[in-house]
């Protein structure tokens, strides 16, 4: 087993440390968590310096990739900054456009994340009573002879949706039961008339922005359907892997950045006449803290490799998605109890860390979906026989 970086993958990562060296304070971090985002400037170096174009097709402008390099600038990325930065969900819209959509539909996607260096659309999947069980979805799409269909449906927690130009809105064909399977996506404009939004307000990672919109007749052209009619959601499910890969990267950067920061605060600190860290219940936090750090690496990059060389990541990476979310919370919840108090308050970033992070458990699928699925995979795993 060879653990070691790449020349390249050290370059990279180098080069954006940089890139947060220049462009990214902790106060215009806090700013951007009140804006609800990063100002475009910023968005649109990070795209320059390419970190942007990672794993985007050639064709389009992208530079080819594997999960593992990508996995590691997310992790470096939010290391270095102790925020989430919305970087990765950028990247992640525009492969999956790349992936769905009809030649017209990419080229225009991608001249606007050119121009502004922020994903070209939202994602509208999730509904009030459809979240993990997307089955239960009743948002419709209604299909016409004039060679238009007709959006109806309101869906919640969509990501973005007040500053990318688009949607993408999914819905079942016609009829909204619980049997129906068949689901179709389009890229909607987010001004086309019908549409509106109220705004989510988010205990954590507010720098993202979060909204619930409603279609209301909302009447598009057939044209704008992205990829295949009535099969929708199970091409959204092809990309869940690489974004719980992603969601991962994510976990373990916040942990890593929770500990580098309560290690350092331990050593400064004076308790009772002598450093923070010579007591023993702290060595033993750091201690814990710096195993589960390990053990949360050591799992997303193997589940990395995994997809990078074609193999089946659907039981690893519902394992790794589980273990990092929650995880990750663990270990910034321990290096809050080192700060004491002052973590407590903005004055440090180790609140912020500890907040996002428990965000985790939500985003890309519950813990209790991935015990779903996991559970699911191992029973074949070991008891195939048996079925």
């Amino acid at each position: 087993m060879d653990f070691s970086l790449t020349d390249e993958q050290q370059l990279m990562l180098e080069n954006l440390r940089e890139f947060c060296d220049r462009w990214v304070t902790e106060e215009k971090i806090q700013k951007w968590y009140e804006d609800r985002r990063v100002e475009p400037e910023v968005c649109k170096a990070y795209l320059d310096a390419g970190f942007g174009y990672m794993f985007l097709p050639e064709e389009y402008g992208g530079i080819p990739g594997d999960a593992v390099t990508l996995a590691l600038v997310v992790e470096e990325l939010m290391r270095c900054t102790g925020a989430t930065m919305p970087f990765m969900s950028y990247g992640l819209a525009m492969y999956d456009l790349a992936e769905f959509g009809n030649e017209e539909q990419v080229k225009a996607g991608m001249e606007v994340y050119q121009q502004t260096g922020e994903q070209c659309f939202s994602l509208a999947l999730s509904e009030p009573c459809a979240g993990s069980d997307n089955q239960s979805m009743i948002s419709t799409v209604h299909w016409n002879d004039d060679g238009t269909v007709t959006l109806n449906g309101t869906k919640t927690m969509v990501s973005h949706a007040e500053t990318a130009p688009w949607i993408m809105f999914i819905g079942k064909d016609e009829d909204p039961s619980h049997d129906n399977r068949s689901m179709s996506m389009f890229l909607v404009p987010k001004d086309t008339p019908g549409i509106t939004m109220a705004p989510l307000h988010k205990i954590g990672q507010t720098i993202t922005n979060f909204d619930e919109v409603y279609f209301d007749n909302v009447v598009v052209s057939q044209d704008t359907l992205l990829g295949e009619k009535g099969n929708g959601f199970k091409q959204l499910m092809r990309n869940f892997e690489l974004e719980r890969i992603m969601l991962s990267a994510h976990s373990l950067g916040l942990a890593q950045a929770a500990l580098e920061d309560a290690t350092r605060y331990a050593a400064q600190r004076e308790t009772f006449q002598q450093k923070l860290y010579k007591h023993q219940i702290i060595q033993q936090k750091l201690t814990d803290m710096e195993i589960k750090v390990q053990n949360m690496r050591n799992m997303l990059y193997r589940t990395a490799w995994e997809f990078d060389q074609g193999m089946s990541v659907r039981l690893d990476s519902a394992l790794m998605k589980r273990y990092l979310s929650t995880t990750c919370t663990e270990v910034a919840s321990d290096a809050l109890q080192i700060f004491g108090g002052i973590g407590y308050t903005t004055e440090s970033r180790i609140g912020r860390i500890w907040i996002d992070c428990r965000g985790d458990s939500f985003a890309g699928g519950t813990e209790e979906i991935m015990v779903h699925i996991a559970g699911r995979q191992i029973i074949k795993k070991y008891a195939s026989d048996l079925l």
